[in-house]
């Protein structure tokens, strides 16, 4: 197999790394990064709905083998975790990190030395948890992680509400975009994070990662190292519309598309506020889901979800 290089380094060596970095810092002043499109100058202090100025936040950082296998491998996926959200799900089980802004600032100098110091433990990627809100000081950052010899996979772990315009300014930085692809219905995404756009805005943006690096593509060790990995949280009753979703990613996106159908859901932060979402997912809503997810014909389900259903 040949040698691995991330795609971050060519766009370095060919000095187009420092004009996206310009290009996504530009967008500050009058913010448009999402779509949100708060228009606010996070350059001198003003923030929108994501609660982020100039610099980004971070709450932690760690190799987590809690991601999905072709991450984690053996060494962890390194994951750095943003704090706050262009999203603001009501019902994230992150919510003293997304809403309530527990974490500090970080400049991007700070943020290059995250990144290091998770290489520098055997971590396979640099896992960007929530990175949507703070793309330029990713770029910033990773000019200044490459100088220092950085040159493993960058993962895009978003909630799937990006702006392709965005996305577009990242084509040959990142090599893995995980998005979750959280509802279909827009009343459903209006009423559990005041975006009733969501739907058509992450079926455009799974689009476009797609576009840009393919299916997941894993190694002869386990690991991936290129490609689209989707996420997809069911929801109590069927609110997360997964038999649409699936749908979607089979006949639009890609039938070998990689597909987490997460069974994770509890009722957290302000969940109750939703009809239906203040109990638990039950395990027959999780089995209707993935039978769902592979009646729409996914060929790259999780293989423990099939274990699980199918045992």
């Amino acid at each position: 197999m040949t040698e691995y290089r991330p795609a971050y380094i060519r766009a370095y060596e060919k000095g187009m790394l420092k004009e996206k970095a310009a290009q996504a810092g530009s967008l500050l002043t009058s913010c448009m990064l999402c779509p949100r499109k708060c228009g606010v100058d996070r350059l001198n202090g003003e923030t929108g709905f994501c609660k982020t100025g100039k610099l980004a936040w971070v709450s932690s950082y760690c190799p987590h083998f809690g991601e999905e296998a072709p991450l984690v491998g053996t060494h962890g996926s390194g994951t750095i975790f943003f704090t706050h959200c262009n999203l603001l799900c009501l019902f994230c089980q992150n919510y003293d990190i997304s809403h309530q802004g527990q974490g500090q600032e970080v400049t991007e100098n700070e943020l290059a030395s995250l990144m290091l110091a998770l290489q520098n433990q055997g971590c396979h990627n640099i896992n960007f948890v929530t990175p949507s809100h703070v793309v330029p000081q990713i770029l910033a950052a990773l000019e200044v992680a490459v100088e220092h010899g950085l040159n493993v996979p960058l993962v895009f772990n978003s909630g799937g509400y990006d702006r392709r315009a965005t996305l577009k300014l990242l084509d040959g930085v990142f090599d893995i975009y995980m998005p979750d692809f959280k509802f279909w219905d827009s009343q459903v995404a209006e009423s559990c994070c005041q975006a009733a756009d969501y739907p058509e805005t992450a079926r455009r943006a799974l689009a476009e990662m797609h576009r840009q690096v393919g299916d997941l593509q894993i190694d002869d060790a386990g690991i991936g190292r290129r490609g689209l990995l989707i996420r997809h949280l069911v929801l109590p009753g069927g609110l997360a519309g997964t038999r649409e979703v699936m749908r979607f990613v089979a006949q639009k996106i890609s039938p070998s598309s990689y597909v987490n159908v997460m069974s994770q859901y509890r009722p957290c932060g302000r969940a109750h506020e939703v009809e239906g979402l203040e109990s638990h997912l039950s395990p027959e809503d999780y089995k209707n889901a993935v039978r769902a997810t592979i009646e729409e014909g996914i060929t790259r389900l999780d293989q423990p979800q099939r274990r699980r259903i199918f045992r």
